[in-house]
């Protein structure tokens, strides 16, 4: 279907295309489509960008053609349909418009009219805790998190971060399973361990707290807030090593005989990559860091006086809080 409009004005802008444009919109509206189809679909069939802006529901929806539907502005050379109620439909054509672009603006308003009566609204009585979950699951359409950012007073297009909290956090929030999600801009003090996700517009919360979530298997009681931001390549390994990949890996073999005090010195020279400052950090005496380290050698069978060997131990401890913390 992609780019049909532009085929069907190729070969005439007659009676004929115009119905079969009649009828593909007439289909949507019989079948009762969602906003987010009704907006994909006109995209296919335009062959470029469209989009749907109801500001009173807080929608605002486009698509380009093969894409999914995500939020946006109208852009400033958009053709644009108005509705009642302030809604807009528009259609952004590079170079000079199709034949039949009048005919897609007209039924595309007309579809938009229909379906955003038909349309399920979250409810305001549903409260914040059921909107933040309804904001983050992955099992709703771009329209549906739009409406529930708008009745939290969020823009689909406001910055915002996903947290992943064991304890309380401030701000709206909701508990998923066992976790606290946290939908905040800024990034609070937390009771207990907490993974941030990364800064994305509001609409793309689902995004940030997978990634809240990802970060949260890394933290410890030695580092009880990761910020995904930083794990870099760790967060790939994630989501490809399960627990029982990572118990049978030697140096996480030898870390598991340390005591706990050791561990600790571990991490701190791998915060620090220095003996002193390790040493500094845990006040303790750098001598006394220095033969901790030493038995460390020995248990683990490699040197951890150059920038390899804190690699590789660094790894190991990382991997260890992966398969202590399963999602």
């Amino acid at each position: 279907m992609r780019g049909l409009l532009l085929r069907l004005s190729g070969l005439d802008a007659d009676a004929e295309s115009a119905v079969r444009v009649i009828g593909f919109f007439d289909r949507l509206i019989t079948e009762r489509a969602g906003l987010d189809t009704l907006v994909r679909s006109t995209a296919e069939l335009a062959g470029c960008p469209v989009g749907l802006h109801a500001p009173g529901q807080g929608l605002c929806l486009r698509a380009d053609s093969g894409d999914a539907v995500t939020a946006g502005p109208v852009p400033a050379k958009a053709v644009v349909r108005s509705l009642e109620g302030g809604v807009e439909v528009w259609v952004a054509r590079e170079g000079k418009p199709a034949p039949l672009d009048d005919m897609l603006l007209e039924r595309f308003a007309i579809a938009a009219a229909v379906l955003l009566e038909h349309s399920s609204v979250p409810l305001p009585e549903l409260g914040d805790p059921a909107l933040v979950e309804l904001v983050l699951s992955d099992g709703v359409g771009t329209a549906e998190r739009s409406r529930a950012l708008h009745l939290l007073g969020i823009g689909a297009t406001t910055p915002l971060r996903v947290l992943a909290a064991t304890g309380e956090v401030a701000g709206r929030s909701v508990v998923l399973g066992n976790v606290r999600a946290v939908l905040t801009t800024e990034i609070p003090a937390a009771g207990g361990r907490m993974g941030v996700g990364p800064s994305l517009p509001a609409i793309d919360a689902a995004r940030s707290w997978h990634a809240a979530r990802i970060a949260l298997r890394y933290t410890s009681d030695s580092e009880p807030v990761v910020r995904w931001e930083e794990l870099g390549s760790l967060a790939l390994l994630a989501e490809q090593l399960d627990h029982s990949d990572i118990a049978a890996l030697p140096d996480v073999k030898a870390l598991d005989k340390a005591d706990p005090d050791l561990i600790t010195a571990l991490e701190a020279l791998c915060a620090t990559g220095s003996v002193r400052q390790a040493a500094a950090v845990l006040h303790r005496h750098h001598s006394t860091m220095t033969a901790r380290l030493a038995r460390a050698e020995s248990m683990l069978g490699f040197e951890l006086d150059s920038a390899s060997g804190r690699f590789r131990l660094h790894l190991a401890l990382m991997l260890r809080r992966l398969r202590d913390n399963p999602e």
